[in-house]
């Protein structure tokens, strides 16, 4: 439970510190050369590494970053898919890897570092501090989709099998062990034997029958859950991008970013990409489209396909982490009703799995209970 806590806390840290990063202007030749120190992003492919240094170049410039400190993460994903065509595709989960491993990487691969750019030696370099920790991710697959496996990445990890969940249960195993067998000779404690027998295999119950029906539903349960939070994540991306009550913003580069409130989208399904796969838009509510404007602000209309004749739509931004498309509603009221159905799943499943291990214990206790009275009887 405690490297469940940890591992949690350590995957929505790495998300919240990469959506602040992504918001921070591309390191391009006219910064490099002018800019004294800052934050940036970076997006090139691996050139080499000494092991203090690793080299990424784009088709400009070729940067150095500092090792040291970093924080290194590898995320595979699906080549050639702008947008996922489901929350959790046919993939390997991301992992955070160590810099030894990186020297096995092939050249080329590509990388996006994100972080504080300040002298170094005789150049700027990418270096981390306590107070900006360099993130560095190695990834597989257009950069477009690489924020949406950012956002998707806490919802691969299996929170409860971590790195401290092979000495929990071995130290468990081993007292409930020495318990069992202290008391078992001593009638008067006889309850306390059994107790601790049966506790001893509650790691394998919910994977036996009857209980693992229950562990099915479970499982099915956390992943639509996860859904349900990777919606909420997904539909507040834009939001970042605005100061409350703000329509129109500029991105880091200058390009300007809003939205627009449509009651219907244009029949052209490559006009306006869905940013929530196959969500309906429900009776009531407006169809909301972020993306680049041309900074005088789109009207508020009520026929999209007149915004999409007069070209006010908000187009794709030039910025590969700026969101563009529709979102089925008002993001904010989304989110929060994404939040509620995530947690109620989510008390759900933990029910279920209570359920199963209950139903398990029963039959299992009363086998250990017929065993021992026939082994005592004889």
């Amino acid at each position: 439970m405690v490297g469940a806590i940890f591992n949690h806390r350590s995957w929505r840290n790495f998300q919240q510190w990469f959506n602040k990063l992504r918001l921070k202007p591309f390191l391009d030749y006219t910064a490099y050369q002018t800019t004294e120190e800052g934050l940036f992003r970076f997006i090139g492919g691996f050139e080499s590494t000494d092991g203090r240094t690793l080299w990424i170049r784009s088709t400009k410039l070729t940067v150095p970053v500092a090792i040291s400190g970093a924080q290194t993460y590898l995320f595979p994903m699906p080549k050639g898919e702008e947008v996922p065509e489901s929350f959790y595709p046919e993939e390997e989960a991301p992992e955070r890897i160590r810099w030894d491993r990186v020297s096995t990487l092939t050249e080329g691969a590509r990388v996006f570092v994100g972080g504080l750019l300040r002298p170094l030696g005789n150049r700027m370099t990418f270096v981390s501090t306590k107070e900006n920790p360099l993130l560095v991710i190695f990834y597989d697959g257009p950069e477009r989709s690489l924020t949406n496996g950012v956002i998707r990445a806490g919802q691969h990890q299996s929170k409860y099998w971590n790195r401290f969940t092979p000495y929990g249960l071995t130290l468990g195993a081993f007292s409930l062990i020495i318990m069992a067998f202290s008391f078992l000779s001593r009638p008067a404690f006889r309850v306390t034997s059994i107790a601790a027998f049966i506790a001893l295999f509650i790691p394998f119950y919910p994977f036996l029958p009857p209980g693992m029906i229950f562990t099915i539903v479970y499982r099915r349960l956390r992943r639509q859950a996860g859904v349900y939070r990777f919606c909420r994540d997904l539909v507040r991306l834009p939001l970042s991008y605005f100061f409350p009550g703000e329509k129109i913003t500029k991105l880091p580069d200058g390009e300007y970013y809003g939205y627009v409130s449509c009651a219907a989208l244009p029949a052209d399904e490559e006009t306006v990409p869905l940013l929530i796969p196959g969500e309906p838009l429900r009776k009531g509510r407006n169809w909301y489209v972020f993306g680049a404007t041309d900074g005088e602000g789109a009207p508020q209309t009520e026929a999209a396909g007149d915004l999409a004749d007069q070209g006010k739509l908000p187009g794709q931004p030039r910025d590969l982490f700026a969101p563009w498309g529709a979102i089925p509603g008002e993001p904010e009221t989304l989110a929060k009703g994404y939040t509620l159905r995530g947690r109620l799943l989510e008390t759900l499943s933990w029910f279920m799995l209570l359920v199963g291990l209950v139903v398990n214990i029963f039959f299992i206790g009363m086998i250990v209970l017929v065993g021992m009275a026939i082994f005592f009887l004889r």
